[in-house]
């Protein structure tokens, strides 16, 4: 698959030299949690400052990257809609990006018809912009189809390389632009007690029900900044869907109600993104696949995943 190669690619210019065959240590099953200040710290927080429990029991932190560390983030555009709403986007994504450190690699992806690389892992800023712009601005919704191969693809760079590693949403997505149909017609008009009338978003909850499940298992954190904000039952249904989703993997969302506020998203989403820490953390022994995570420090507000649920092999031990 041509995009997993390219990044794999990119991300394999920051592995760690291998330790000698005597010095390794023996196998800990670890997992890596990222996390992001709610307030602005006085000071880069160390791994000591850390405190984690995985259900309930002390899990050490074997190592830490910080904001201060190279990153990478995954820009997936998913713009088939209005197109003064897909320029302001452009325009503020192209003008932010340039202020990201230079340590950034920024990797641009498109999301309809199967998610693909439009520009590979980069610093070059002129580069990612002038393919921004370009991008066009047609076809289906992609981002729920897109998600899970996106998600995927990110955990396989973050588990090979030695950066962090982000999913960054850019999403005009209607629930009625998708090749899928997520209404729930009424079947029999004439019958009050027909369920379609009660539940005219169970297909749209369904599917968010679904991608739950199958990015429960991933690490990279999901952030969304969407566009046009809805107001019908089915568009709020699918916003909280997204919202939940981005949620699950300690990551962000936001929801313009206006073009105005597009610049002020976009620019809170890479914010959010570049404050990241991520923890890799050995977990204690004999636990169940079901994570449940606690993250504290010294007088910081976290924001973080609390959930996570472990790959597991053919064998019964987690994948990792």
């Amino acid at each position: 698959m041509r995009i997993l190669i390219l990044l794999l690619l990119t991300a394999t210019l920051a592995l760690p030299e291998p330790l000698p065959t005597r010095a390794r240590p023996a196998p800990v099953r670890t997992i890596r949690v990222s996390v992001r200040p709610q307030a602005e710290p006085e000071h880069i927080l160390r791994p000591t400052e850390f405190a984690v429990r995985v259900n309930g029991k002390p899990a050490p932190v074997v190592s830490e990257k910080s904001p201060l560390d190279a990153q990478m983030i995954l820009v997936v555009l998913d713009l088939a809609g209005d197109l003064t709403n897909a320029q302001a986007a452009k325009d503020a994504l192209a003008a932010e990006l340039t202020q990201l450190p230079v340590s950034t690699l920024v990797a641009l992806i498109r999301a309809q018809d199967g998610p693909s690389v439009l520009v590979d892992p980069t610093t070059d800023r002129a580069r990612i912009s002038d393919a921004i712009q370009s991008s066009p601005v047609t076809g289906k919704a992609g981002l729920l189809d897109s998600l899970v191969e996106i998600e995927t693809l990110a955990d396989s760079i973050s588990r090979a390389s030695n950066v962090r590693v982000a999913t960054f949403y850019v999403t005009d997505s209607s629930v009625s632009n998708y090749r899928e149909d997520f209404s729930n017609p009424v079947i029999n008009s004439s019958d009050s007690h027909d369920l379609s009338r009660r539940f005219p978003s169970a297909l749209i909850d369904e599917k968010i029900n679904k991608l739950e499940s199958e990015i429960a298992v991933r690490e990279t954190p999901l952030y969304i900044a969407h566009l046009r904000y809805s107001t019908s039952t089915l568009g709020a249904a699918y916003q909280t869907g997204l919202k939940r989703l981005a949620e699950l993997t300690g990551g962000w969302s936001d929801f313009c109600a206006s073009t105005s506020e597009i610049p002020g998203a976009i620019r809170d989403g890479l914010a959010a993104i570049t404050s990241e820490y991520t923890l890799t953390v050995g977990l204690p022994q004999k636990l169940s696949p079901a994570l449940q995570i606690r993250v504290d420090t010294p007088g910081e507000g976290l924001a973080y995943r609390s959930r996570l649920t472990l790959n597991q092999g053919k064998s019964g031990e987690a994948k990792r």
